[in-house]
This record gives C-alpha cells, structure tokens and sequence, in this order.
C-alpha cells in the first residue's frame, strides 16, 4: 500500500518540486483559508485545541487539502496512514484496520487519509464506516466534488465539512515571494507576477509548478531576474481551471444561464467566454443555449429559438473558434430579448397534471371518424369545424375529456409577442364565457 507522505529518501527534498519543498510546516505558514485558520476559526481551534475529529476537506485543486492533512498528521500523536481512492481498494481498508486494531491496542489513535475520496464508490466507503462510527479511525477526506453527491450520508453525517478556497491574487503574490526568495533566489519583475498569477487561476500548486518552469528557463540563461517575456516563452497559452462535469463547471454554467435570464449581456457574454477559455466543449454550451432560448424566453420572442439553432448549425459548419462568433451572438440576443417562462411553467403544470389524472376517454366529438363503424359509433360527431366558424374560432367548444376539473393553464406574459399571445387569449376566452351563458339559458327555457 502506497503511502502518500512517503519521505525517506535522502535526497528527496532536493528532488522535490516546488510545491512540496515549500510546503508549510505549520497552520502559522499556510497561505490562504484564512476563514477556516485564522483565530477563533473551526480549524485553528482543533489544531490548538487537540480536538481530533473526522473530517472533509472540500475545495478546487491547489489550494491546501493534502497540506492540511499532513498538518493533522504532525500535530496529533496518531497513527497517520494516507490512501489515495484512485490507487486502493476495499483490500487496504482491510489492512488499515487491522493495524488501527493493533494501535488501538497500545493506546494510539489511528488517522486514515482519503485522497480523491470521491473516487471510491459505496462499496468501498462503506468498508470503513463502521470503523469510523465506532472511533477505531478517525476519517480525514479530501475532494474536488462536492461530498453531498460522492459521499455516503452515513460517513458525511459523521465528519465535519470543511470548504477550501481558492487562492487570492495576494495570496498567490505572497506565495511568489516566498519561492523567489527561499528556493529559487531569483527576483521577478510585476509583470511577471501578474502573468503568473492570471494563468494559476486561484491554484497554488499550479502556479508553483508554472514558476519552478519559467524559474529553469532563466537559470539556463544565467539571468538572475524573471521578466514577462520569459513567462510568456514559458508558458504559453493556459487553459482556466475546471474539469467537465465538476462542481466549477456546473457553477460556471449556472452563472451563464442566471446571468442570461437575469437580461445581463456583459456578465453573459464573460461566463461564456470564460468557460470556452477553460476549454469547454462549444456543442455542449450550444445545446444549454438552445434550452435558454425554449425555457426563459419561450413565446415572448420566437425568434430565440431560430438564432439559437442555426448559432449551433453554424458551429457545426465553422468549427472554433470561428463558429464561436455565433455562439456568442446567440447568448447576446438571449439576454437582451424579452423574458417569459410562461410556456415552461405550463409545460411543468401539465405534466404533473396529467400524471395525476386517470386516463380519460376521447370525448366522441374529437375523435377519429375514418370508417362507416367509427361514424356509426358517432366518432366525430357535432365536431365544429374552427375554419368554418366565424373569426375561425368555435367559441365555447370542448376540448378536455369529461370530468377533467381546473386543469392548469398557460398563462401567457405581457412581454414581447406574449403580450399580444395574451390579448388574443383573453378575447377568445371571453367568446367561450358569452356562449356558454347562452348555452345554459336555452337549456334553462
């Protein structure tokens, strides 16, 4: 079994990257989560405290789950053992807990660390949660996902949440700094630092790893002094941090459909292209287009619809990033347009209407009447046929099957073509309601 904090090597800290040679020590050296760490938070209050209880670190990568764990690891006389979910299975748990059980017998707790706990499946958390329920290991789990969905309720209930953030520029600058001056023994002029910080995207370890690479350009050019250039020969192009399917994609998705409805061009048009920098599929982002146009902006502007499909035709046709341009445009005209979910709150209404409702017959009327049987049967009869009627409408005509009550109704917006959809509704209601009342009079005399 692998252990994460391996360190035996004598020459390992020379060999390191950076990262790791710059990892803290202690709480005092950690750069960032000072909501969690600083004085009087949850967590600097369990490390001064000694108050030893399982845990899950939750948060993008680079910003300090492993380094907090290793911190728990220092600072509690525990056994400390680390997994990563990727490389282990139900196998090791087994054989953690016989050690915990042989600790456990001389008096230690034991500390089992999950790395990428989202990665086990509910075989393998369940392997050790009765062991976490009864003390015998103390459960330290780290994240990129969010743990209401990857993590079994029973475990989540028994650990205390801890959410990490990402890193500040200032916090990225002090940590810059730090590895200019402690590891690499070079200056770094301002635009360097800014370049630097803008591709680490809030990610500590990223921009270490990125400063370590432009760091062994400069030494092979006996320069002692890292500029902008030497960033951008580096480096290249670099892409904005989050996977498909993460936390940090579905949060960037859902800042560009609220900013959409929200009638927000300029906040839409930046979640767009934030997401198309951080290397999202534009087939995925064209199809949540064409679900805006259908459920924000429904009838009250038709031709949403219309830009939205031939925007994601185009894209087909153009590939990126010219087909982008559409795209783009799409989402523009998405956030001016008028706004009604009038249709879509209809659809929902209906939908459970109709799962609520028994399955009523077609009222003969409205049936289909193709043979002499089915005419005999009186299949479409005293249909009024709306064409033949004045205006084309057969005011007061029943659609519903009988005993169908108050069912929900599209109830149309004043914005945009809905407003005149509305107008036109509340007229031919009104005919329904005039011969109705003419139709219960002659049944009264």
């Amino acid at each position: 079994m692998s252990d994460l904090f391996d360190s035996s090597d004598s020459d390992w800290r020379s060999h390191a990257p950076l990262p790791e040679r710059l990892r803290p020590a202690s709480i005092v050296d950690v750069v960032g989560q000072s909501h969690l760490l600083a004085d009087g938070m949850p967590l600097h209050v369990a490390f001064s405290q000694k108050r030893l209880h399982s845990m899950i670190f939750w948060g993008p990568p680079g910003v300090g789950k492993t380094t907090l764990a290793r911190l728990v690891a220092n600072s509690f006389d525990a056994h400390f053992v680390a997994i990563s979910a990727v490389l282990s299975g139900v196998k090791d748990i087994r054989e953690i807990v016989e050690q915990a059980q042989i600790y456990k017998s001389q008096g230690r707790q034991t500390i089992l660390f999950v790395d990428e706990v989202h990665r086990f499946n509910k075989s393998q958390q369940d392997a050790f949660l009765p062991h976490v329920e009864s003390g015998l290991l103390t459960f330290i789990g780290a994240t990129t996902e969010n743990p209401s969905f990857e993590v079994n309720n029973a475990l989540l209930s028994r650990a205390a949440v801890y959410v990490l953030q990402s890193l500040t520029d200032d916090e990225l600058n002090l940590l810059i700094t730090r590895a200019c001056e402690r590891e690499l023994h070079l200056s770094i002029d301002d635009a360097a630092r800014q370049r630097l910080i803008a591709a680490a995207d809030g990610d500590a370890r990223r921009l270490l790893n990125q400063l370590e690479q432009v760091a062994q350009v400069v030494s092979s050019q006996a320069s002692d002094t890292i500029t902008e250039a030497h960033v951008k020969s580096s480096l290249g192009s670099t892409l904005r941090r989050f996977d498909a399917g993460g936390d940090e994609f579905y949060d960037q998705i859902s800042a560009l459909h609220k900013s959409v409805r929200g009638s927000n061009p300029d906040a839409a048009l930046y979640w767009f292209m934030r997401m198309i920098d951080g290397g999202a599929d534009p087939r995925y982002l064209a199809r949540r287009i064409v679900r805006m146009a259908w459920e924000d902006i429904g009838l009250a502007d038709p031709r949403a619809m219309q830009m939205c499909n031939d925007a994601a035709q185009t894209y087909d046709r153009l590939g990126s990033p010219e087909g982008e341009l559409a795209l783009a445009q799409a989402v523009l005209y998405l956030a001016v347009a008028a706004k009604s979910n009038a249709g879509y709150t209809a659809f929902n209404q209906m939908r459970a209407f109709v799962a609520s409702e028994p399955s009523r017959p077609v009222p003969k009327h409205l049936r289909n009447a193709p043979t002499k049987l089915m005419k005999s049967l009186d299949h479409g009869k005293n249909y009024r046929y709306a064409h033949a009627e004045e205006g084309a409408y057969a005011a007061g005509e029943q659609y519903f099957p009988d005993g169908v009550t108050n069912p929900p109704s599209y109830q149309p917006t004043e914005r945009g073509l809905e407003g005149k959809i509305a107008e036109k509704l509340r007229g031919l209601r009104a005919l329904d309601d005039v011969t109705r009342q003419r139709v219960n009079l002659t049944k009264e005399i």
